[in-house]
């Protein structure tokens, strides 16, 4: 979360970012095409994982790798697929709040609005904030790329993601202090990247399986222009899914054969990782072992109980004692697994079919199918995409790569450095509001082009009605009940009139992210109100101004918590090279001295668990590197004179 201090230009660059359900990325494109930006500490590494964890206290402990590798030891405080919660509502969570380690609260927010947040402890977090974290994570990446202050970017979403959740990927990017000039569907994205040195017309069908969400667009490519012609999907749906498949099966043998339920936080969090090392096993091999160790408290047979509670337990945030009483083993085969994960990979064939039919194409019209997505790594899924397809899907891009390559392309675009590309892309859902009756008036259907206007007259029901309540609604359905209400404004001020004689333009714009605006008018009287849509479960202008501020305000002090961090990772790295270094070589040492780093060791590992002052941790690991430096040179000779009796 630390920040540098950089020269901003008005040639600042602009970033594309895949902020995805399990891993995120960022890139930029100039002359020579699209580049992912590494992690700074690993040139090879370009993932970062989606992942925050925090303290009891709520201060952040680390993001990424490092937090993921807590998730076991702080499934409480440890979050992950944020981007399944991001713009929905308490009432869109019942079932996944029941998958998750950590606690999700609803609470209304100052402006009375239903707001889902992530307890920590005595504070709570949005999805929306949490998603900040990790894109202030990516731009620190991006800064340090360019030696620069990076401002900027592009960000994707799924096609699918409705009107709430692009606003709410917005507001993310907003309190990470980036200005999100495009939001763009991630299969585009995709399309772009496959396209990018492509002159010839054709059809792409671009396959979406990621880690939390399924969509499937198709395309048509011609002369630079890409043009979407459908797109179906479901932002529920993902190998997050597949995850839980296998969880359910490991949890359910337990229960057959110890006789208790898993509540356990912490062992929950631990068959989220092991369902997702066998899934990633079985895309490679036909057999995976599987193999969990379980605490005393969960062995106790016949009582009718739940072991361990639901509570916390111990420092750790729900981690469990280490001693194990029994360990479930079993073997799953590819088969086992592919019978499990097919009701999933059959609703994304389904979406293709929908898809094909909205586009009016056959498979047959279809030039190439490109896989996106971690998901699409399974041998089944693939086998199925080609059986939908009735041809190989292509394979030579890196399905997690992908769409922020494309990501940054579409910055490049929107930078001037490429400018021989036009998207033409579409609105998912239908729109319209609320009629007399409740029946849905829908001003603009799905599939429709965006950049996208429609207008539609209304009028009034009541003799002498001044004011006009609008409920915006998103969906498919007829009825007002079986949709999605994004908002509710009030025209009024209407001169009363006879029913039926107001004429009442309702206008609906959606931009080129995506975002809708809706504004109504009363023609005769000349009254209006206009307004953006902000989802009733959603966060106000003001607070997420007010969340902004708060980034800045504390900026100095998540500078000084993550370099805190910093140091104590390389001391630990640092302390633990010097006891393998102890181990193979202390026999070269006087034991007095051997005796003294052994406790220095001892001395320092204690004091990076209690002490706040990263000057004083640096300070003290410096001077026990060059405590060990002689058994560094001692240890070198050493191997060198082994190295010279073997020749």
């Amino acid at each position: 979360m630390s920040r540098r201090s950089f020269v901003t230009t008005t040639n600042d660059p602009i970033i594309g970012i895949d902020l995805g359900t399990t891993n995120s990325l960022v890139a930029y494109a100039d002359e020579a095409g699209p580049h992912l930006i590494p992690n700074p500490d690993d040139s090879n590494d370009f993932l970062l994982p989606s992942v925050v964890a925090f303290h009891e206290a709520g201060n952040v402990l680390a993001i990424g790798r490092e937090a993921r590798s807590h998730a076991v030891e702080r499934p409480l405080t440890t979050i992950h697929s944020v981007k399944r919660l991001i713009g929905r509502g308490a009432a869109d969570l019942t079932q996944e709040a029941r998958r998750l380690t950590y606690p999700l609260k609803s609470h209304s927010s100052e402006a009375g609005r239903d707001i889902i947040a992530v307890k920590i402890g005595d504070r709570r977090f949005t999805p929306q904030e949490i998603s900040a974290m990790i894109l202030v994570e990516l731009r620190r990446w991006a800064e340090l790329h360019f030696q620069r202050d990076v401002t900027r970017a592009v960000i994707t979403v799924p096609a699918q993601f409705d009107d709430a959740q692009r606003q709410a990927t917005r507001d993310a990017g907003a309190i990470a202090g980036l200005d999100v000039i495009r939001i763009i569907n991630e299969p585009t994205a995709a399309a772009l990247a496959y396209g990018l040195n492509r002159a010839e017309q054709a059809t792409i069908a671009v396959y979406d399986f990621g880690g939390g969400t399924f969509d499937i667009s198709i395309l048509r490519l011609e002369d630079g222009v890409f043009e979407v012609l459908a797109t179906n999907g479901d932002t529920h749906l993902g190998g997050d899914d597949l995850d839980h498949g296998l969880i359910g099966l490991f949890t359910r043998e337990i229960a057959d054969s110890l006789g208790v339920q898993i509540a356990s936080p912490a062992i929950r969090q631990q068959l989220r990782t092991l369902a997702e090392n066998v899934k990633m096993q079985l895309s490679d091999e036909d057999v995976a072992n599987v193999e969990i160790a379980l605490p005393p408290s969960l062995t106790r047979r016949g009582t009718g109980e739940v072991y361990p509670p639901v509570s916390p337990l111990g420092k750790g945030g729900g981690s469990e004692a280490v001693t194990c009483h029994e360990i479930y083993r079993r073997k799953i085969t590819r088969g086992e697994f592919e019978d499990m994960a097919r009701p999933w990979v059959d609703r994304t064939i389904e979406a293709c079919g929908r898809a094909m039919k909205t586009a009016q194409l056959n498979p047959a019209d279809i030039d190439q199918v490109v896989l996106v997505g971690g998901s699409t790594r399974i041998p089944y899924v693939r086998q199925r995409v080609s059986e939908v397809f009735q041809r190989r899907p292509y394979t030579a891009l890196v399905p997690e790569h992908v769409v922020a390559l494309g990501a940054g392309v579409q910055a490049s675009i929107l930078a001037g450095v490429k400018r021989d590309v036009l998207l033409l892309d579409v609105t998912p859902l239908s729109l319209g509001i609320e009629t007399m009756g409740g029946a849905v008036g829908k001003l603009i259907l799905a599939n429709t082009k965006v950049p996208c206007r429609a207008s539609e007259m209304f009028t009034t029901f009541k003799d002498g009605q001044t004011s006009i309540k609008i409920n915006v609604l998103q969906g498919e359905r007829e009825l007002a009940a079986d949709c999605r209400s994004l908002g509710v404004f009030e025209l009024r001020g209407i001169p009363p009139m006879p029913a039926g004689i107001p004429k009442l333009e309702v206008t609906f714009l959606i931009d080129q992210n995506g975002i809708l605006n809706v504004s109504a008018k009363e023609l005769r009287s000349g009254m209006e109100a206009s307004v953006q849509i902000v989802p009733t479960h959603g966060l106000t202008r003001e607070e997420v101004c007010k969340m902004q501020a708060e980034a800045l305000a504390h900026a100095r002090e998540d500078m000084s918590a993550h370099h805190l961090i910093d140091v104590r990772t390389t001391l630990e790295f640092d302390l633990n090279k010097a006891e393998r270094m102890i181990h193979q070589f202390g026999r070269l040492l006087e034991p007095r001295e051997l005796r003294r780093l052994l406790q220095q060791v001892n001395e320092l590992r204690d004091l990076a668990k209690i002490s706040n002052n990263a000057e004083e941790l640096n300070r003290r690991r410096e001077e026990f590197d060059r405590a060990v430096l002689p058994l560094a040179e001692m240890a070198m000779s050493e191997t060198l004179k082994e190295e010279a009796t073997k020749m």
